[in-house]
Parts: structure tokens; C-alpha cells; sequence
């Protein structure tokens, strides 16, 4: 063997060795604490004093808080709740299913297993559960915009009656904005619901086409896509407009305006076709305006729209307005501008709002059937979900009724 000419450290705990000490390059004596660096020479030929050396350990490990403390206590399966009961699963499934009748399991024993169960705190895994069923019991409901009352008040009556009947609603507001609705759309479908109930924009017909060929359960409301051979529920708007207007003219005014959105949706010109009707028959021009839609409150462009709309025909004397909004806007802009109503201005909405009734003067309006749409929008998707291949298509138009209040009645 060859000759091993390293030293034993005496400060170092344990067998270990070490090289001699190479020269350091700091003047002796090291003012500067710090690890050896080698290096051929030395200023002063001297070795630097090699430093004492304690094995480095790791810190302390502090103890957990308690909220790091899992509770790793067992989850309640179905097959302990059979035997704790000594029954089988499958009675179990069939009494938390509401299946016992139907399956001749007695009243009492049901009672009992539903009793147990509330004692145990058994929580169904419902992500097993639709992955076993291929049912989520969700519907997607998409609208327009939830701060909008007539959406906001179908959206609480169809929540509360999927509720009833077992289903929970996710919502969405497409804001009129077909990309906004394909994203929706594609983000509900990644969720698998059962079904849909879609108030929808124009330029969508893709993306409701592809759910019917998918036979994914789905119901528009408000408005249909004529294109496509779908089941919706609407009111009827073109004889709403149509009493609204002989309403107006038959109080003396002539000069009627119908003010409307940008939009093009069936639901919009079937209004604008009832105004245009009622003129028709009395041999009165027409005289429409389109400003843009006011969304989740922001009047301020709409308003401005209407000021100059107002002030280029200062003959009109009265107008219906197609939607709530556009109605709130008006009597901005009528403040705006000074007018009274009726005497400068009479207004009728289509699409009554609480605000309404307490302005002064209370504001006339065509009311929606808001209950009758959202009890059927729902009926008629929970029909397709039970059976959806033998549904038959349902086209539903319900009946509207027009409110006279103060806003439109003529003052002598």
C-alpha cells in the first residue's frame, strides 16, 4: 500500500481526516473568518489555522398546528349502513332513492333505514352516484342578464321549482354576446349537465344544434332560433305591442314611437311587428328608433341616445318601449330633459317593473306571464329528462295583458 501522509484532526467528532492544510492567501494572522481556500503560495508562507468544525444538524422540527391536523376520520359507506341494519345495499340504495314503494319494502322498515341514516350523517358520494347514473341532477340556465327583473325573477321561480322537483341550477348571463354564450356553453358541457333551459342570442345556432343532435335535453325561453326545431316557451309579443298601440292611438295620441334595442331577436320583432300593425291599420307612419342595449345598469348610453332621439322629434307624443330598460332609461331621459308625463310624453313599457306602479305618474305596461313561463320552461325540460326520446316538441306561446296606469292616459 502507499504511504498516506494526512493527519488525524482532533476538534473533528467521529473518524475523519483531512489533506494538510493548503496555504491561505490572507496575511497571517486571518482577520476574517472564513472557509480555507487553497492556493499554491501564501504571502506570508504560513498555512492559515484551520477553524474548528461542528457537524451541521437539522433544525428542530416544529410540532404541527392544529390546523395542519388531518381528520382522518371514516367515511359512512352504504355497505356499513346494510349492516349495521343487518338489510342488504340494495334496500338501503332503493329507501335513499325513494324507490321503496315501488319496490313492496315496508313503511316501517324505510323509516327506519332513513332514521339510521340521519343518525350517521350519510352523505351520498355524489360524484359516484352520477358517474353510475350518468346523471348530475343540474340544469344550466342561461339568460340574458340576471340583473335585468324579468330575468332575474324567472331565474328564483325556475331555480325553486327545479329545487322541488329535486335539481339545482348553475346560471350564466350572456349579456347578448354569442361568444360570451359559446363559452358558457362549452364550460357547462365539460360539466355534463342534464339539461338546458337558454334564453339565447342570435349567432348561437351551432353550439344549440350540436346539444339536439347530442339529445342533451334543452328549452329556450323569451325567444326561439327559427332555424332549429327546438322546444321554447314565449309570450306573445306581437299582440302585446298591437293592444299597446291601439291603446295609445285611441287616447288621442299620433304620433306613437316604438323604441327597441339594436337587437334582432325573434322576441323583438315580434313586438316590433304588432306596433307596426296597429299603425298600419289606422294609416299612421311609423316611427322607430333602436338604441343600445343597457346592461347590468349602465343607462348612461342609452340615456344619451334617447335625449337626441326625443329632441330631433319633439312631435312624438307618446312611445312604447320594448323592454323594462329601455323604459328606465326613458324616464331618465325625459328628467333630463324637462318633459311631463303624459302631457309632453305618454309611456308605455313592455314588461312591467315594481318601480312602475310607485312612480308618479305609475307607468302603463304589457305584463309578461313571469310564473306561467318559468313553471313551463321547466315541466316541459323535466319531460325531455324522463323520457326524452319519446317527448313530444312543445312550442309554447302564452298570452300577455296590458296594465293601464297613469303614463299613457291622455290629459284634457
Amino acid at each position: 500500500m502507499g504511504s498516506f501522509t494526512g493527519r488525524r484532526l482532533p476538534w473533528l467528532a467521529g473518524p475523519r481526516w483531512c489533506s494538510p492544510a493548503p496555504p491561505c492567501p490572507r496575511p497571517w494572522p486571518c482577520a476574517t473568518p472564513g472557509p480555507i481556500t487553497p492556493s499554491a503560495t501564501s504571502t506570508t508562507g504560513r498555512a492559515c489555522r484551520p477553524r474548528p468544525f461542528a457537524p451541521m444538524r437539522p433544525p428542530a422540527r416544529p410540532a404541527a398546528p392544529d390546523l395542519y391536523v388531518c381528520n382522518l376520520k371514516k367515511r359512512t359507506l352504504l355497505q356499513d349502513i346494510a349492516r349495521q341494519l343487518d338489510v342488504s345495499i340494495a334496500t338501503v340504495s332503493l329507501v335513499l332513492n325513494g324507490k321503496a314503494k315501488e319496490h313492496r319494502i315496508s313503511d316501517a322498515l324505510a323509516e327506519r333505514v332513513r332514521r339510521h341514516v340521519a343518525q350517521v350523517g350519510y352523505r351520498p358520494n355524489q360524484l359516484a352516484k352520477s358517474l353510475r347514473t350518468g346523471k348530475t341532477h343540474v340544469i344550466g340556465l342561461i339568460i340574458e342578464d340576471i340583473s335585468n327583473p324579468f330575468f332575474a325573477t324567472v331565474a328564483w321561480l325556475i331555480e325553486k321549482q327545479a329545487f322541488a322537483r329535486g335539481y339545482r341550477i348553475l346560471y350564466g348571463s350572456t349579456d347578448n354576446d354569442p361568444a360570451k354564450t359559446r363559452d358558457l356553453l362549452t364550460m357547462f358541457r365539460e360539466r355534463h349537465l342534464d339539461g338546458y333551459i337558454i334564453a339565447p342570442p342570435a349567432g348561437v345556432e351551432k353550439e344549440i344544434e350540436a346539444l339536439l343532435k347530442s339529445e342533451i335535453p334543452t328549452v329556450l325561453f323569451d325567444r326561439y332560433l327559427p332555424a332549429l326545431p327546438t322546444d321554447y316557451i314565449v309570450v306573445d309579443g306581437e299582440a302585446g305591442a298591437y293592444q299597446a298601440t291601439a291603446h295609445l292611438l285611441a287616447q288621442g295620441f299620433t304620433r306613437v314611437a316604438f323604441v327597441s334595442t339594436e337587437s334582432v331577436q325573434t322576441q323583438m320583432n315580434a313586438r316590433l311587428h304588432g306596433y307596426q300593425r296597429a299603425l298600419r291599420e289606422r294609416g299612421l307612419p311609423p316611427l322607430v328608433r333602436r338604441v343600445p342595449l343597457a346592461l347590468g345598469g349602465h343607462h348612461a348610453p342609452s340615456v344619451a341616445e334617447l335625449c337626441r332621439f326625443l329632441a330631433e322629434y319633439p312631435d312624438c307624443d307618446a312611445a312604447l318601449f320594448a323592454n323594462n330598460s329601455l323604459t328606465i332609461c326613458a324616464l331618465e331621459a325625459v328628467a333630463e330633459l324637462g318633459l311631463r308625463i303624459p302631457q309632453d310624453l305618454a309611456i308605455v313599457s313592455f314588461d312591467d317593473n315594481d318601480l312602475f306602479r310607485l312612480y308618479s305618474p305609475a307607468i302603463t305596461a304589457v305584463t309578461q306571464p313571469v310564473a306561467a313561463l318559468a313553471e313551463a320552461a321547466i315541466t316541459v325540460l323535466l319531460n325531455q329528462l324522463g323520457n326524452a326520446a319519446a317527448a313530444e316538441r312543445q312550442q309554447l306561446t302564452l298570452p300577455v295583458s296590458l296594465l293601464v296606469r297613469q303614463s299613457s292616459r291622455r290629459v284634457a
